[in-house]
């Protein structure tokens, strides 16, 4: 019998892994399916402004981020399940709202809707995942987990670009089928998530002391390393979601990309992002003492492929920029992050405090497409938008760096 319950914790941990790579895959096909499509979008709209169509996108990622918090708090209060469910559902009706869209303003407000459905995702997400999988496989789960996002936006960018472009569908029909996927993928998180995770109740009889280690707000906001990793989680979220968002166009507009190529080319990002997240969570879970090394190294070397992608000549040296952007950039890092916050986080209320770190990430995908259609508008190129991102990921691993080599004073 005990074998036997062995086996079922094994079995479920396992199924967390696949659920939630599931959800954050069906979560990236939306959020890219729009961008090789959005000259498509602004004619169809008869929108005339590149910070007009950014609004899109800020607009989602500003209700996204308007629940991180809550979330986190929420499902500490109410379990994970309770609050994962109904943000599928307000998914999947936002993304067929966005679907049905005629205005800018219509798509804009069905933006908001399904940001607000994809925002009760990831503290939970986490919160599961920190409370099932065991502590010695959580870098390598973390890192499979993560690379739902790049099966997703892979899919998003090179489906759409294919669908839309070459093969002449109409894109609203693609919304039709993220909302069908969303809901369907609801169905199988309430069948199968566990109302109460495996290993909640060990983690409960815990010590004393664990159980005094709560997230309050000035453990949260008064840490200077955990305000360093918000920092930095900003800065990578920046340059990410500016690619994310307007690199199809920059490509198509500025280096002469057409039809399918252009999410293929955009969706390499992706492509070399899952080995480059598998490597360096495998090299972060052997050397962790050298873990604040390996993330400020990724963030550096990320900055500055951002900056060669669109410094460089040739579009072969522009596809090899891109390719080591993925390879090393967001989702490389994003695992190494992760653990580093849960490291330093208190023990009780972690879906609360990966909502307060996530919180701080998604701001910048607010800023990030508005500022850069701004640029564009202004300057008529993206090029400087690349620029301001590389400046910001570079001054979030300075901030990273100082936080973790000040030394804490001794007390007597």
């Amino acid at each position: 019998m005990r074998d036997a319950s062995e086996q079922g914790k094994w079995e479920y941990w396992k199924k967390v892994i696949v659920m939630l790579c599931l959800g954050w895959t069906v979560i990236w096909i939306y959020r890219t399916i729009l961008n090789p499509i959005l000259p498509e979008i602004q004619r169809d709209l008869n929108v005339t402004s590149d910070a007009s169509m950014g609004l899109i996108f800020s607009v989602f990622f500003f209700a996204y981020t308007m629940m991180q918090i809550p979330s986190g708090l929420l499902a500490d209060r109410f379990g994970r399940k309770t609050i994962i469910i109904p943000g599928f559902i307000l998914f999947a009706v936002g993304a067929v709202l966005v679907g049905f869209s005629t205005s800018l303003m219509f798509i804009l407000v069905a933006s908001f809707i399904t940001g607000l459905g994809q925002g009760t995702y990831y503290g939970p997400a986490y919160s599961i995942s920190s409370e099932t999988i065991p502590k010695e496989k959580r870098g390598i789960s973390t890192a499979i987990i993560n690379s739902g996002s790049a099966i997703g936006m892979a899919i998003g960018l090179i489906g759409s670009s294919f669908l839309v472009k070459d093969a002449g569908w109409d894109w609203r029909v693609l919304l039709f089928i993220t909302a069908g996927l969303a809901f369907i993928l609801m169905l199988v998180f309430a069948k199968n998530i566990k109302k109460t995770a495996v290993l909640s109740k060990a983690a409960a009889a815990d010590s004393e002391e664990d159980v005094q280690d709560k997230a309050t707000l000035k453990r949260l906001l008064a840490n200077p390393k955990m305000i360093a990793s918000y920092v930095l989680y900003f800065a990578t979220c920046y340059g990410y979601y500016m690619i994310v968002t307007w690199l199809p166009s920059y490509l198509q507009e500025e280096r002469g990309f057409h039809g399918t190529a252009i999410g293929f080319a955009a969706a390499l990002v992706a492509f070399s992002a899952v080995p480059g997240a598998l490597l360096f969570s495998r090299l972060s879970d052997k050397f962790m003492h050298k873990k604040i090394t390996f993330i400020i190294i990724l963030e550096l070397l990320a900055a500055v492929m951002l900056y060669l992608t669109v410094s460089v000549n040739t579009n072969t040296l522009l596809i090899i920029c891109l390719i080591l952007y993925g390879f090393l950039g967001k989702l490389a890092v994003e695992p190494l992050l992760i653990s580093y916050v849960a490291d330093i986080a208190p023990k009780q209320g972690i879906g609360t405090t990966f909502g307060f770190f996530n919180f701080f990430g998604m701001m910048s995908s607010v800023v990030a497409p508005f500022v850069t259609g701004l640029i564009s508008d202004a300057t008529g190129s993206k090029v400087l938008g690349f620029y301001l991102a590389t400046i910001i990921i570079v001054v979030g691993a300075a901030v990273m760096l100082l936080a973790n080599v000040k030394k804490t004073p001794k007390t007597s």
